[in-house]
């Protein structure tokens, strides 16, 4: 970064990023739990933990084809091979019914119990068959070699799988060994939309060329649902107090409200007034970023409010630094915020300093090793093409006058599945 400047914060432009990320996760917890089949559990977090039901393997078991020996028959097998019988075939769910003595052998299949007697299993590669049921092993293979011990995987009692864990495939593996067709997670939050304005448009609505269509209704909609939420849409509330009212009553039913539209300051913006009348306490109003200035986070009751910019890029960007780690704090997750990489500046950035900036761009794989990042397009926060062609939002800091060509920087990947245990914007946002 160059050119830094350091200028005291002013109430008026409210808090920093990072302080506002904080007041809104202080105040945050799951949700309550449910049980749900195993079927449906890919992607929820665990609400209890999970124990072993048995020892895993059952019991000493052959990681190989081959044969089970004992090692001290074989142990000068490189120098004179040695002739081994063979006196039966275990296969993967058979349990062995003779213990081996000196001079004899098991033919055995991969998952196959180890006889009593065995102690190491030597790999039918390393074999030859000969004839009346005799083997020729020519090199020595030590004890416990390609044998996988009895609860080598898991003991029976112990914690598998820890609440908080996010269930992904091989962990639904593991519900099923343990027998567990009932698994207890934490409840999705239930989460609504509100758009508000006279000037939006309706998806449904007739074409109005003087109309703006309302695309942060959708917009939201798809960033919850890449969280695995399944969000209610409340439609368009009017620049009217009163059927605002009555559409915010509605929302504050819901875990969370997402409000977007009317959070700034002007005689027709009614959405502050209107939710400290129904009761909402707003724990900040404004963040020093940009796009976003005007954010706003209230809670009242169980239900969570989020007012959000009217601009469909401040509301997006709004939505990934703040109501993304809150609900998947709600979901019961560990890892709350989008991935953060360094990536190398293909052009310059110019920033003004007094608010952390949150830049468009598109990623490339650079041969030499790294990430190169690339402004996607106009920056405006009405241009939604720019946030659709994006791959993540650089991060410059709230101090900087800008970023040069070259410079390594800090990029949040947008990716659905991209996930980190810190923010990772630095102390300076």
């Amino acid at each position: 970064m160059n050119d830094k400047t350091s200028q005291p914060s002013q109430q008026s432009e409210g808090l920093s990023v990072r302080d506002a990320q904080t007041s809104v996760l202080s105040r945050i917890a799951p949700v309550g739990a449910e049980e749900i089949p195993l079927q449906q559990a890919l992607g929820r977090v665990l609400a209890e933990d999970i124990r072993a039901n048995r020892d895993l393997p059952p019991y000493d078991i052959s990681a190989m084809d081959g044969y089970a020996v004992k090692s001290a028959d074989i142990v000068d097998a490189a120098a004179a091979p040695k002739l081994l019988t063979v006196i039966e075939d275990i296969r993967a769910g058979d349990m062995p019914r003779l213990a081996l003595q000196t001079g004899q052998c098991a033919r055995i299949m991969t998952g196959a119990p180890v006889p009593a007697g065995a102690d190491t299993v030597v790999r039918v590669e390393d074999t030859q068959a000969r004839p009346g049921d005799q083997v020729e092993i020519s090199v020595p293979t030590p004890a416990a070699t390609d044998i996988r011990v009895r609860g080598e995987n898991m003991r029976q009692g112990d914690v598998v799988l820890a609440a908080g864990t996010e269930i992904q495939p091989g962990s639904v593996g593991v519900l099923a060994t343990v027998k567990r067709a009932m698994v207890k997670v934490y409840r999705k939050p239930r989460v609504a939309i509100l758009s508000s304005g006279d000037e939006l448009e309706a998806l449904s609505d007739p074409f109005n060329p003087d109309k703006i269509p309302d695309a942060n209704s959708y917009t939201l909609m798809a960033q919850a649902q890449a969280l695995g939420i399944t969000p209610a849409c409340l439609g368009i509330a009017r620049d009217d107090p009163d059927e605002l009212a009555g559409y915010l009553r509605q929302g504050l039913e819901y875990d969370v409200l997402l409000v977007s539209g009317g959070t700034s300051v002007g005689v027709h913006d009614h959405v502050r007034p209107t939710l400290e009348k129904l009761g909402v306490s707003m724990h900040f109003w404004r963040v020093r970023m940009r796009p976003g200035h005007p954010v706003a986070f209230g809670s009242s009751g169980r239900a969570f409010v989020f007012c959000l910019p009217g601009n469909p890029v401040s509301s997006m960007v709004c939505f990934e630094q703040f109501v993304l780690p809150a609900l998947r704090r709600l979901c019961g997750h560990q890892r709350l915020f989008r991935r953060m990489i360094p990536a190398r500046l293909t052009r310059p950035v110019k920033s003004r300093a007094g608010r952390a900036e949150f830049v468009r761009v598109t990623l490339a794989y650079d041969l030499d090793g790294g990430y190169t990042a690339t402004p996607a397009g106009a920056q405006s926060s009405g241009d939604l093409l720019a946030m659709a062609r994006a791959d993540g939002l650089l991060v410059v800091p709230a101090a900087s006058k800008g970023v040069s060509v070259g410079e390594t920087v800090p990029v949040q990947l947008l990716e659905a599945s991209a996930y980190q245990d810190e923010p990772g914007l630095g102390e300076e946002v």
